[in-house]
């Protein structure tokens, strides 16, 4: 059934937590943004095709659609403090709004199929890692949403790949205004010194895990702290890449 504009209304926060994802994966279900029957899956067939891949070729480091996968102009002209970037969709419907009842419904089952979709990522660079983090949020962010939608996709990255989660030795400790409220040149200063880290990663090669790359910018001041802090090589896998039109 092709996409609907309506998105289903995704359960209640706490009808279903860790124990009840299991249940609610191996049951029936209906498609999770048009209601047809999607058997043991978030989404039905014709959903799950319509999502926005990036497929194409892109800049090894940025993710940005290119028109041979070389190098983008932007990270010629400067380039970030990642070595690279994979990224699954566009941010664009219906990407959107998985990522949005994900992190504000606490719906566990798109944690689930998002983390699902990053695995189907080329593993070459996740091979060579040492360890993967999540994104953090800050204390006022994490405490008012209740959990870290970065954890939860990273969580079933680490059980497959055999690599060491880390959730603790970092933090965001500056709680600086959402980057999306932030035109385009403004988020590299509003991120600035915004995360701290305790860690000795000296010779590391860390992927860093997160929902949606915008700009870069929050992700390219995290590197920036690891790589402060002795990384050798930082990696972002995120589910989904915003384009210049987002």
């Amino acid at each position: 059934m092709a996409i609907l504009t309506q998105i289903k209304r995704a359960p209640a926060p706490g009808s279903g937590g860790r124990n009840g994802l299991g249940l609610q994966l191996l049951l029936p279900q209906d498609c999770f943004l048009c209601t047809a029957p999607a058997g043991a899956t978030l989404l039905c067939p014709a959903c799950a095709g319509d999502l926005p891949r990036l497929d194409g070729p892109a800049c090894p480091i940025c993710a940005l659609p290119t028109t041979d996968g070389a190098v983008c102009g932007a990270c010629l002209r400067k380039a970030p403090h990642f070595d690279a970037t994979q990224a699954c969709f566009r941010y664009a419907f219906p990407v959107d709004r998985l990522v949005q009842a994900l992190k504000y419904r606490h719906d566990l089952a798109i944690a689930h199929f998002l983390a699902e979709a990053l695995l189907q990522l080329p593993t070459a660079d996740a091979a060579a890692a040492d360890l993967l983090v999540a994104l953090p949020l800050s204390e006022r962010r994490l405490a008012a949403r209740g959990f870290n939608q970065a954890v939860e996709l990273a969580r079933p990255l680490a059980r497959q790949l055999g690599i060491p989660l880390l959730t603790t030795g970092y933090a965001r400790s500056l709680d600086t205004p959402p980057q999306a409220s932030l035109p385009w040149k403004e988020r590299q200063k509003n991120i600035s010194g915004a995360f701290e880290c305790g860690m000795d990663l000296r010779g590391k090669h860390v992927i860093v895990i997160d929902d949606v790359m915008t700009t870069g910018a929050t992700l390219d001041e995290f590197a920036r702290t690891l790589k402060k802090h002795g990384a050798r090589r930082v990696s972002n896998r995120v589910v989904a890449r915003a384009l210049r039109d987002v």
